[in-house]
């Protein structure tokens, strides 16, 4: 079990919370993003416990953990309940994310779940994923002839789609996204080979039209 954050007191709190529980061994305690790499890197710990205010950003050091580490479970521990927060930590490969006012004493339950498989996050805040899920993609209207399945677009596409339509610049989607601009135009060259288009402006279009049409009735 790695911990990061800048602000020890809290490091203190949690290492004594698990080093109290015979299901965790703490291999190294950090103050900053750099450091939680270095040490990700060298340790291999089976979960990392990112903050995600601590300086060099939680959220960079969580993409990076997960790239080298893919097998490393991440867990973000924040006092953030905002939903940039909360979904910039699960686009960058987050398992978990907890808020710092949870009853301590649950930690080591929420980390061996998520050590078997388990999300772990707060009820509330699931609630908020599930709306965001459920509201995020717009309904196509097929059309004659139309292979949907040669259409269909992944929700990182959808993500970058819907923020092509709100007229954000390759920049400021990946900024917006934690995602390079390189990245960013793969997706956008991913998304007008789906969708049979000649470029991002028809795509644009094309995504308009077919949001504001009413869903064609059932037989």
């Amino acid at each position: 079990m790695l911990i990061a954050d800048d602000h020890a007191p809290t490091r203190h709190d949690v290492w004594q919370a698990l080093d109290a529980d015979r299901r965790f061994e703490v291999c190294a305690q950090v103050a900053d993003a750099v450091e939680a790499v270095q040490a990700a890197v060298r340790e291999h710990p089976d979960v990392c416990l990112l903050d995600i205010r601590m300086p060099g950003s939680g959220l960079a050091a969580a993409w990076e953990i997960g790239a080298r580490l893919p097998q490393t479970k991440i867990v973000m521990l924040t006092v953030s309940d905002n939903d940039t927060d909360l979904f910039a930590a699960l686009r960058a490969g987050a398992d978990g994310y907890l808020l710092k006012t949870m009853d301590i004493r649950r930690l080591p339950d929420a980390l061996y779940g998520v050590c078997r498989g388990e999300a772990a996050m707060p009820r509330l805040l699931v609630t908020r994923v599930l709306e965001r899920f459920h509201g995020r993609e717009p309904r196509w209207r097929p059309l004659a002839g139309d292979d949907i399945a040669q259409r269909r677009l992944t929700s990182r596409e959808w993500e970058v789609l819907e923020l092509l339509a709100c007229e954000h610049s390759t920049a400021e989607i990946a900024d917006r996204l934690v995602l390079s601009a390189s990245a960013v135009r793969a997706h956008i060259s991913s998304i007008v080979r789906k969708l049979g288009v000649a470029d991002r402006t028809a795509a644009i279009r094309l995504f308009r039209e077919q949001k504001d049409s009413p869903p064609a009735a059932a037989d």
